[in-house]
């Protein structure tokens, strides 16, 4: 299975979600963010929030394809900030590993 990172990068939305994610994830603060997208409690580690949020974000990925009149722009927005903001984070912890 591949790793979370390269799962990421992997992932192909359209331009203009992703820009504004980047834009947002500038001012992510955890604390603030995690709970309000995966609910009140203790706030998971990094990898397990981004699986979480990952899984989220497909489905809203998918309501956005499929025409869904369920489908929430700005919550789609606010999961891919948290996933960037989660992503720049877990990068920063990971030690630098040889090419």
């Amino acid at each position: 299975m591949q790793d979370i990172l390269s799962m990421l990068n992997a992932m192909r939305r359209p331009r203009l979600l992703m820009r504004a994610a980047r834009i947002g994830a500038e001012d992510y603060r955890r604390t603030a963010h995690l709970p309000r997208l995966l609910g009140y409690g203790n706030l998971p580690r990094h990898g397990a929030a981004l699986i979480r949020l990952v899984e989220i974000e497909g489905e809203l990925n998918a309501q956005r394809i499929g025409d869904d009149s369920a489908y929430n722009l700005l919550r789609h927005i606010d999961v891919l900030i948290a996933i960037v903001g989660e992503a720049r984070i877990l990068r920063a912890a990971k030690p630098n590993q040889p090419v």
